[in-house]
């Protein structure tokens, strides 16, 4: 089973530079035909209520619903964009959302201008204690510098799976290099943690190409800190202003120094069992 960790629909394109077809390219009939033609059974919808997508999750939700046994929504929760962000109450929206969805995890989008505090704060705490009784799946985008804090979160909640997006935006795009590889090292112990090896074209930046050979030492980095714990992500459709969906599986199959048994767990194994989906 291939399992695409990490992917978006928005009824509208919500980027600049705009697009010629802003009102299908990031639909889920786009992303359905590119599941199909590269032959990915399911894929887990990273809702993001940006640009003009105020109730992303929903719509996701719908998306999912017109096509039964494809799609897994991850409703955006705590995220920067919300208006109630940072604001005491974190746990009842937390609620609200169960009640309102049959949900298997969330999303969580931190600024890169916080200190990455909330996420071990007195606010947080309940949020996450519920998440880890509900079983729910915490997908976390985060920059380097928060993952001291996202280490005692994973160790204060155990049974918590926490999924990191796009290598933890290790790269250009936080000015990370190889040295810095000690700032992976306290959250690459906590067995509860994955990691999306997904987006690299974002991680890369526009001045990089399809495979990003400068991003070697990060695919590399990922796989010796979190053995059996990468998850390939398309980071479609954000990915295609950067590669084709075939060129991000490629990025995991091709160029990222996997065994034969660690390429099948990445690109669906783990993430099918995550997710609880039959892989018979």
């Amino acid at each position: 089973m291939i399992v695409d960790a990490h992917c978006h629909v928005w009824r509208r394109w919500p980027y600049e530079p705009p697009v010629p077809d802003p009102d299908t390219r990031a639909g889920v009939d786009q992303l359905v035909w590119h599941m199909d033609r590269n032959g990915v059974d399911h894929a887990v919808v990273i809702a993001a209520a940006i640009g003009d997508n105020l109730d992303n999750a929903a719509d996701a939700f719908a998306a999912a619903a017109a096509h039964p046994g494809r799609l897994t929504v991850f409703p955006d929760l705590e995220c920067r964009w919300s208006p109630t962000f940072r604001t005491p109450g974190a746990v009842d929206r937390l609620r609200a959302a169960l009640d309102r969805w049959d949900m298997r995890g969330f999303t969580t989008y931190l600024t890169e201008e916080e200190d990455g505090d909330w996420l071990r704060g007195d606010d947080a705490g309940p949020f996450f204690a519920l998440a880890e009784q509900r079983g729910l799946i915490a997908s976390l985008s985060l920059t380097p510098h928060h993952l001291d804090a996202c280490a005692t979160l994973a160790r204060r909640h155990p049974g918590l799976t926490i999924l990191l997006h796009h290598h933890c935006h290790f790269g250009p795009r936080s000015a990370t290099t190889l040295k810095d590889r000690p700032l992976a090292h306290a959250i690459a112990s906590c067995g509860n943690v994955f990691v999306k090896l997904s987006g690299q074209g974002n991680v890369a930046g526009a001045d990089e190409e399809y495979p990003y050979p400068d991003l070697d030492w990060l695919r590399a980095m990922m796989v010796e800190l979190f053995p059996g714990r990468v998850v390939w992500g398309s980071d479609f459709p954000v990915s295609s202003r950067h590669t084709t969906y075939r060129q991000s599986m490629n990025a995991v199959l091709r160029h990222t120094p996997l065994t034969s048994a660690g390429r099948e767990a990445a690109m669906g194994g783990t993430m099918a069992r995550l997710l609880g989906l039959s892989q018979g």
